[in-house]
């Protein structure tokens, strides 16, 4: 098997998710290079204060795929230029620490961030918020390149498969493999 994991968290929980689809064609491209799994957040609670002791049983399980995983890719659409709620309530729960000695699971994690959406925007808006929070929490971000897919409909065979573009896709995923070798 290869020598990274990586965690893939998509910001919708639409079935034919556009990030999904994006998610799920770069693991297709990593298949020989690493081991990526998408993450599925669907039981994470609303972030409440009142349910952190204990904490509840989907939550610990997020954290602890994360924290065993050698990085983190993230998926997100744009919603009113920002980056879904369902997101920024997992990284409300990410943020958290685990105990008193072990930090949230994001500080000093490597983090790559894509987006793709019908749009013209290419989902750069979102990107710029989620990175902030990311920052913030201490994550170490791979700023370039970036990937901010617009017009995702005209890159896509009548299947729903991404067919132009995949330059841009494997151009990010190889540097992400390398950022997380200078991130060890």
């Amino acid at each position: 098997m290869s020598e990274y994991k990586i965690i893939g968290i998509v910001g919708s929980f639409k079935k034919s998710s556009l990030n999904l689809k994006l998610a799920q064609t770069i693991k297709e491209y990593l298949k020989d290079k690493a081991e990526f799994e998408i993450l599925d957040y669907t039981k994470v609670p609303f972030f409440n204060d009142d349910l952190e002791n204990p904490t509840p049983e989907a939550v610990t399980n997020v954290k602890n795929k994360i924290k065993e995983a050698d990085a983190v890719w993230f998926f997100t659409p744009e919603y009113n230029h920002y980056f879904p709620g369902i997101l920024k309530n997992l990284l409300d729960w990410l943020s958290r620490p685990i105990s008193k000695d072990i930090p949230q699971v994001l500080k000093d994690k490597p983090i790559c961030v894509s987006g793709i959406t019908p749009g013209m925007t290419g989902t750069v808006v979102a990107q710029d918020h989620l990175i902030s929070v990311l920052n913030f929490l201490n994550a170490k971000v791979m700023m370039t390149p970036r990937l901010t897919f617009p017009n995702a409909l005209k890159s896509m065979d009548d299947k729903g498969n991404i067919i132009k573009g995949l330059e841009f896709i494997h151009a990010q995923a190889d540097d992400f493999i390398q950022f997380m070798e200078l991130n060890k």
